[in-house]
């Protein structure tokens, strides 16, 4: 299986990845979609513009909105930021969301005729590399999503490598990738903690290797794309949604503690 990597902002379109696609976008839209997932979502439709999505809700009138604008700020009229704090513990059991963001989102809508197209974020990296194993594909293409002109990207890259050695059939360390992270451009903003869009508590639930057993493969039905969970593991999900929803004692250097229930 050969693997390699592709910059949003610097695509070469005479390249362009046609097999198994990740966008892979930590901070924060696939970190938000998973925990919506967790928080019940049936499905996520990933929409590019605000004026699309508002367009979706009209036919889609029970869906929840969730996204940003570049830098991080909310949508006004949407129900939640690119926030994964602010799904967390949520009750969202059966609800449609719509999904817009600057990047991921944005990613997803720019490889949506590849073979296989995933949402990539590191608490769904084991099972992304799972899913992806599965399909047997000839190549895996990385999509980062986080490189800007004042952003390094490596969030996203430190989740670019993090596959690329599962992938492979290494067993490496995953708080080395959750530290890169941290410590990204982009993480040591929410460490700053001088931004109410940009929350340490944000930080901390998307540095958590692993955390869900599933992958958030893409799909077209009725021509809107569509992300859905793919499960490889044998864990309850009810387990999970109930793990998520007792929450985690968030440390002031970044780490979180789970709560036992």
């Amino acid at each position: 299986m050969r693997t390699r990597r592709v910059f949003l902002n610097r695509l070469d379109p005479t390249n362009e990845p046609t097999d198994a696609v990740v966008v892979i976008d930590v901070l924060r839209s696939f970190t938000t979609a998973a925990y919506a997932i967790a928080a019940g979502v049936s499905r996520i439709y990933p929409v590019e513009t605000i004026s699309g999505a508002f367009r979706l809700l009209r036919r889609l009138p029970d869906a929840v909105t969730t996204g940003a604008i570049g830098g991080g700020d909310p949508i006004p009229g949407f129900d939640f930021g690119n926030s994964p704090l602010a799904l967390q513990g949520a009750d969202l059991t059966g609800r449609p969301l719509i999904q817009t963001t600057a990047a991921g989102v944005r990613g997803l809508g720019r490889f949506r005729d590849a073979r296989a197209l995933f949402a990539g974020s590191l608490v769904l990296g084991r099972a992304t590399a799972k899913a992806l194993l599965a399909l047997k594909p000839e190549e895996v293409c990385f999509v980062i999503t986080g490189e800007w002109v004042d952003r390094d990207g490596d969030e996203d890259i430190a989740c670019a490598d993090y596959l690329d050695a599962l992938l492979h059939g290494e067993n490496p360390d995953p708080e080395l990738y959750a530290a890169r992270v941290r410590n990204s451009d982009f993480g040591r903003r929410f460490q700053a903690d001088n931004n109410p869009n940009l929350p340490i508590g944000d930080l901390v639930l998307c540095a958590q290797p692993d955390r869900f057993d599933f992958a958030l493969q893409a799909s077209h039905a009725n021509g809107q794309l569509q992300l859905r969970q793919t499960r490889t593991g044998q864990a309850d999900s009810l387990r999970v949604s109930g793990a998520l929803r007792n929450g985690l004692r968030l440390h002031e250097n970044g780490y979180a503690e789970h709560i036992q229930a």
